[in-house]
């Protein structure tokens, strides 16, 4: 049979084909679907058939016919011409994902259906079990997990698809791990850095992150009074640390530089699109965005525009065309989540269980603020003053005590158990959000959202009131605590309506007084708010969640200040802890440490 034209009209002004031409034209339909790894788009016709609904394809996008057995079945004579529009200078054999959401939209104003297959809308969690990396990035100094090599490798593919994506994972699944193998995989340059910008809390994290597991990547700080002045000074590094903060007030100097990569930790402070800090970013230019949070959506779906829009410009249209398309009601929540999905990668705990070991410790570096740290090095002068002999742990014990909040005060410090009577006192000059609390409110945060239950361990138990007066805006939660004042029969009363209650839910606990004899599974989240001299009290503390008969993982967090007692007593415990001398108690042997303590400080570094 010779070659069939594409108009039905020239087809039946021809004798020489046995097929019949139907006289009713069918509903055009465009399908985009996935094959050799490229989306493409085909044109069919919509049949129904013993009692359902089918499609056949029309040979080609410029056929305005379809062929169903022995007949012809003819579509809108200008489809093609409508077709070739729609397109708007896409290449219907290899369409961007945005340009696929662009063509339905498109498609569907001129009232023609138009359908993604699953391939192109699988979600970026199991998609990403398809990758592997095909080698170790030269320079990484850690072993990666199953699904962080994949989670490296989908990041790679999806931002040389993309140009950005949405890191989403869980807390303690290692998200800045994957950022930094990445970083080694698709390296930035002097002449295009990374810019990571996170809050101040986390600058100390990052900057140990970098030197312990890519120690081969060169990077500054951008903050205070030593940050860069000049354009030219920003190209000095491969990396480039700053707060949300400095952005806003630097965004002339920071948007004048073509960066490689825009990465934001935290990236729920840009959730509001009309923000200061959101809009400072309008004029930033990057190869690759990465907004990294736990948390993309908090109290409304235009949270998740704000992070996506970042992320893939324009991709959910402009914040009008979203909020009028996705109100806030669960079934646009649904229909955004098949659009969101695909770029958005978020691994939960449950999803690579298997992987994990039961117990994961993370130790969380925090920097002081300049106000704290001057705070601080004034309270270490005044006990150097008070206290002559070397090694009072009093001393370090009213150090460790301004680490957790400087609102906090000894009642009577020559009492044996002062730690269990400490007040607040609301200092002028010092917030109730502190560096540390900060980092824990995030920890809860990203806890609740993963309907985590939380331990917080904390020597002084005005912490609780401290932290949960800063939480006010989390979520609504169980809130109790267990110290020295809980009488014994009270205690299992508490953990049994912590483990019964149905949602979020924290229990402060003192180790001194729920250290040994408490079981308290339900808690798969332990956060240190502070530490500790005894190892043996951390040990017991954190055994209260992590002991046999625990199905779940259990991630324990260290919050600390750095160069300050706290980074001592962390030290200490890890050498006890490796030594497997737990049970060990302070001795004179141990002055060394207290001598390291008195004069660790986080102004005068040595």
């Amino acid at each position: 049979m010779p070659e069939l034209p594409t108009d039905y009209k020239k087809l039946s002004a021809e004798a020489c084909h046995p097929l019949l031409i139907t006289e009713s034209i069918c509903d055009p339909v465009i399908l985009i679907e996935k094959f050799d790894g490229k989306n493409q788009v085909s044109l069919a016709g919509q049949v129904f058939k013993k009692g359902k609904h089918s499609y056949l394809k029309a040979m080609t996008l410029e056929h305005n016919w379809i062929s169903d057995g022995d007949f012809i079945r003819p579509l809108p004579l200008d489809i093609g011409e409508v077709l070739s529009k729609l397109f708007d200078g896409a290449n219907p054999r290899s369409l961007t994902f945005p340009e696929v959401l662009s063509l339905k939209s498109r498609a569907e104003e001129l009232l023609i259906p138009a359908t993604i297959s699953k391939e192109i809308l699988e979600s970026a969690t199991s998609a990403s079990k398809k990758f592997a990396l095909s080698y170790k990035p030269q320079g990484l100094r850690a072993n990666l997990y199953p699904y962080q090599e994949q989670g490296v490798a989908w990041m790679a593919d999806t931002l040389d698809q993309l140009g950005g994506l949405i890191l989403a994972d869980e807390m303690g699944l290692g998200k800045t791990l994957q950022i930094l193998t990445l970083f080694l995989l698709k390296r930035p340059s002097k002449d295009k850095p990374a810019l990571i910008v996170c809050p101040t809390s986390l600058i100390a994290n990052w900057r140990l992150e970098i030197m312990k597991f890519a120690p081969d990547l060169t990077w500054a700080i951008h903050r205070g009074n030593n940050r860069a002045r000049i354009h030219a000074n920003l190209h000095q590094t491969e990396i480039l640390l700053t707060t949300y903060d400095t952005m806003v007030n630097d965004y002339l100097l920071l948007s004048a530089v073509d960066w490689t990569y825009l990465v934001f930790d935290e990236a729920q402070a840009l959730k509001n699109p009309s923000s200061n800090r959101r809009q400072a970013l309008t004029n930033f230019q990057s190869n690759y965005t990465i907004p990294v949070t736990g948390t993309p959506v908090e109290t409304s779906l235009k949270d998740l525009w704000s992070l996506a829009d970042l992320a893939i410009p324009r991709l959910l249209g402009t914040q009008h065309e979203f909020e009028t398309n996705y109100p806030d009601t669960i079934d646009s929540a649904e229909a955004l989540s098949e659009i969101t999905n695909p770029f958005i990668l978020k691994r939960r705990l449950e999803d690579v269980a298997e992987q994990l070991p039961s117990r994961t410790n993370t130790e969380i570096p925090i920097d002081l603020s300049p106000a704290l740290a001057a705070g601080y090095e004034r309270t270490r002068q005044q006990i150097l003053e008070t206290y002559s002999t070397a090694g009072h742990l009093v001393a370090t014990g009213q150090l460790a005590l301004y680490c957790a909040h400087p609102w906090l005060s000894i009642k009577d410090p020559t009492v044996e158990d002062w730690e269990e009577n400490v007040q607040i006192k609301k200092l002028e000059g010092y917030q109730l959000l502190t560096p540390k609390v900060e980092v824990c409110l995030g920890l809860l945060e990203n806890a609740f959202a993963n309907r985590r239950k939380v331990i917080i361990f904390s020597a002084y138990n005005k912490c609780r009131e401290l932290i949960e007066e800063a939480g006010v805006n989390l979520p609504n939660s169980y809130w109790n605590s267990i110290n020295g004042s809980t009488a014994g029969e009270e205690r299992q009363l508490i953990i049994d309506e912590f483990t019964a209650h149905d949602g979020n839910a924290v229990l402060v606990l003192n180790p001194n007084a729920a250290g040994s004899g408490l079981n308290i599974q339900a808690a798969t989240v332990v956060i240190h708010f502070t530490q500790y001299w005894n190892p043996a009290r951390e040990a017991q503390a954190s055994a209260r969640a992590h002991r046999t008969g625990q199905k779940n993982p259990v991630s324990v967090y260290y919050l600390y200040y750095e160069n300050t007692v706290e980074r001592i007593m962390l030290d200490r415990t890890e050498f006890r802890r490796e030594m497997a001398d737990a049970a060990v108690t302070i001795t004179m042997s141990d002055s060394k440490d207290i001598d390291r303590a008195l004069n660790i400080s986080p102004v005068i570094q040595k």
